[in-house]
């Protein structure tokens, strides 16, 4: 990415548009796609509008049951089993795609938590790092066969306003040294989306994978959540005295098909063509953020459904980029080498 990419095109959507109105006229046959996170929230509704174009769609999940009730009566959808925190079930699911010999045309990693209480995977890794980017990263390189084969892929993170919250904190990203804060951590990860999809495009885009980060927007409801007391979502703006979700697009606080727009539109609008490593929001680039002291100041920053639009400079460095990519090489003992990476 070079900086002026990172400004919006005009592309005539905006905060309420919908996924379906995204794909609307689409036509999706012979696209196979892969949805993280897809039988809940806005993955379930990039599941169902990206199915109703045709495209045959594949949700990976934890949970396959709950899958599957969430599921019923969308067509072009299969469910196989994956827990982003477990390197096993990632490579299992991988190898079982990789041997249909399909090629993989949209990759979304939407799954993520959210100011969950301190928690760590087997290796140690902080939950939210570890499912919200190393668990991520691990299936990506698992799967990057598949999306040169398609010789025209978009791999598609989906990131949040919580960036804001912190950049990667190099020395200790699984909160080993210093005291653990659930917002910091969600921040983080939330970071790490970006940063990944900013390296991720500039070794694959020789290779005909362009990769994208997006910000979806504030959607109660969706159990992302959950870990977040009624008085703490009422202080964040998104839920009234009745806990009935405030929707107000111009704010970011949407439904869960206006959320799901941004990320098809990465996933399949030709205005993006020739184009990738780029964080977007409300269905467009985001700007770059230049006045960060301001934000960081602006208590009404910290609040969900206030938040002005932009995406920080930490979040698009691309030293920092790099950096990550070798750490979660490290982390995740996988290799990640793209032919012809610079």
């Amino acid at each position: 990415m070079t900086v002026n990419q990172q400004q919006p095109i005009g592309s005539g959507f905006g905060a309420s548009t919908t996924a379906e109105e995204i794909l609307h006229g689409t036509n999706l046959s012979g696209v196979t796609a892969i949805i993280t996170g897809g039988y809940s929230g806005i993955g379930l509704e990039t599941v169902r509008a990206l199915a109703s174009a045709g495209a045959e769609v594949l949700v990976p999940a934890r949970d396959t049951a709950r899958a599957g009730a969430a599921l019923a009566g969308i067509d072009n959808v299969r469910i196989e089993r994956m827990d982003l925190m477990d390197p096993c079930s990632i490579d299992d699911f991988a190898a079982l795609f990789l041997a249909t010999g399909q090629p993989l045309h949209i990759l979304i990693n939407s799954a993520g938590i959210m100011a969950a209480p301190l928690v760590r995977d087997k290796r140690g890794y902080e939950s939210h790092f570890s499912t919200n980017h190393l668990g991520h990263f691990q299936l990506t390189a698992r799967l990057w066969p598949a999306l040169r084969q398609a010789e025209g892929a978009r791999v598609v993170s989906v990131s949040s306003w919580g960036h804001r919250q912190s950049p990667v904190l190099f020395e200790d990203p699984n909160f080993v040294h210093r005291s653990y804060d659930r917002m910091s951590a969600y921040g983080q990860s939330k970071t790490a989306n970006i940063l990944f999809a900013l390296a991720l495009d500039k070794r694959g885009r020789d290779e005909g994978v362009r990769a994208f980060s997006v910000h979806p927007g504030s959607i109660a409801g969706t159990g992302l959540g959950e870990h977040l007391s009624f008085q703490e979502l009422q202080a964040a703006g998104v839920i009234d005295g009745a806990g009935n979700p405030i929707l107000d697009p111009s704010r970011n606080l949407k439904t869960a098909q206006q959320g799901a727009a941004s990320s098809v539109w990465c996933a399949v609008s030709p205005q993006l063509e020739g184009m990738g490593g780029v964080y977007c929001e409300n269905c467009d680039i985001a700007p770059l953020v230049e006045n960060t002291e301001a934000v960081t100041r602006n208590e009404a920053a910290r609040r969900i459904g206030s938040l002005a639009l932009g995406v920080m400079p930490h979040a698009v460095d691309p030293e920092a980029a790099e950096r990550l990519w070798s750490l979660s090489e490290q982390l995740t003992n996988v290799d990640f080498t793209i032919k012809g990476e610079q």
